[in-house]
């Protein structure tokens, strides 16, 4: 049975369902989740999407994301995105919202209300990927991350890309002290 993804108006409410596959086709926007993992050394977990998936293929993002199910919170969506993708648990705090529309190569569109969210581990963990949908992680070191968006966007998703702009801004205009989190 086809994946079917909640359908949101611009303020995040509820409008209907739709096939994953037809809503990328017809650039409809739709609910999803977006996971941000930190380490106690300051690194950030990003992962490599699988390169069988059906769009950006290989390109690196945020530790985990999804489209929440009907009647799933979105931040139950992202606890058990996490867990499916990276095999990690961690407490998750919500970060910010945002809206985009990115088109693909393939004719497919990602336009999503992305609910993210902020969650630390131990500097040890170390993640048990799902191949099925990553394959390749890193720990990487924030100012280092900054440097790569702004050297290869290109190697990055394009709602990482956008998660990474608010989060850097947030955190030059002290609104967000990953020490305090």
């Amino acid at each position: 049975m086809e994946e079917k993804v909640v359908l949101v108006d611009v303020n995040d409410n509820e409008i209907g369902l739709m096939g994953k596959q037809e809503a990328h086709e017809k650039a409809v926007l739709h609910r999803a989740i977006s996971v941000i993992i930190l380490n106690s050394n300051s690194e950030m977990l990003i992962q490599q999407r699988a390169l069988h998936k059906y769009h950006s293929p290989g390109k690196w993002a945020n530790a985990s994301c999804t489209h929440p199910r009907k009647g799933e919170k979105p931040i139950d969506a992202a606890n058990r995105r996490l867990e499916e993708e990276m095999g990690i648990k961690a407490e998750l705090k919500k970060l910010f919202d945002f809206v985009y529309k990115a088109e693909f190569d393939n004719g497919l569109t990602e336009h999503e209300f992305d609910h993210v969210f902020l969650g630390f581990v131990e500097n040890e963990t170390i993640p048990n990927i799902n191949t099925d949908e990553v394959c390749n992680y890193q720990w990487i070191k924030l100012d280092k991350l900054e440097q790569e968006l702004k050297s290869n966007p290109e190697k990055y998703t394009p709602w990482f890309r956008i998660i990474m702009e608010k989060m850097f801004s947030l955190i030059n205009t002290n609104e967000l002290q990953l020490s305090n989190v």
